[in-house]
């Protein structure tokens, strides 16, 4: 690796996903990006993921680091947690990144390109740029449901992106420092759309880049009613919080 290059961390939170980390983490180590780690944000699961990324870690030291939580208290607490660790570790670049699988990690090149590039403080992969798409798996109401809560969200928040809760994305340190992350407190896509604000408000660029997001081959899905019904609310407490301010 390069003195000059920058230090690039992708934050994994995981919860019960044995069968997907080690895939997960072959992909990300295995590209031609010098300078980069992987944090696995464990939070405690009871499959033995943790154990996993312990050695994961033992295999390539410098290169996986574990953060293990003692409690599974939501999405948005496993990042908070390990962008904080990441930054305190010194990194240039944090990537938000599920372990599910869903996410491509060839794009990664692409992401921080654009961010070395171009004045965009984040850079998200979208399913609905040009050249982006949805899991093709994926039934036509679920389709339907992800368009509605992207039009949704721009609606009440004039974000003006074209996929607001993507969760995929790289962020230059300098913007996670000035959204003041640790007074983030929402979960799930709520948590995505709550950081994209933040950043739009602040007077910082968002740019998307096309992904395919797949559907999950193991495991299962963390949607819940509470985070559905959660993300529904939270456009409307951040707009209204902002007006009172």
């Amino acid at each position: 690796m390069g003195e000059g290059d920058p230090q690039v961390t992708v934050v994994v939170p995981t919860y019960n996903e044995r069968e997907n980390l080690p895939k997960l983490v072959g992909m990300v180590t295995g590209l031609a990006v010098p300078n980069l780690r992987v944090l696995v944000v464990d939070d405690n699961s009871p499959d033995g993921t943790g154990e996993v990324a312990d050695e994961l870690a033992a295999k390539s030291p410098g290169t996986v680091g574990v953060l293990h939580r003692t409690e599974k208290n939501g999405l948005g607490r496993a990042y908070v947690a390990g962008i904080t660790r990441a930054l305190d570790e010194g990194a240039d670049i944090v990537l938000q990144m599920d372990a599910d699988l869903s996410h491509p990690a060839e794009v990664i090149p692409t992401m921080l390109e654009i961010l070395a590039t171009t004045d965009a403080a984040v850079v998200l992969g979208s399913r609905y740029v040009p050249g982006g798409s949805a899991a093709g798996e994926w039934a036509w109401h679920r389709k339907a449901l992800s368009a509605w809560a992207n039009f949704y969200v721009n609606a009440i928040l004039r974000l003006r992106l074209k996929d607001a809760t993507a969760g995929f994305k790289a962020w230059h340190a300098s913007a996670l420092r000035k959204i003041d992350l640790p007074t983030i407190r929402s979960n799930g896509y709520a948590f995505q759309v709550e950081m994209n604000y933040r950043t739009v408000r602040a007077g910082m660029r968002i740019a998307e880049t096309p992904i395919r997001f797949e559907e999950r081959a193991d495991g299962d899905s963390k949607m819940s009613l509470g985070v559905q019904i959660e993300s529904a609310l939270m456009p409307w407490k951040l707009l209204l919080g902002n007006r009172k301010r």
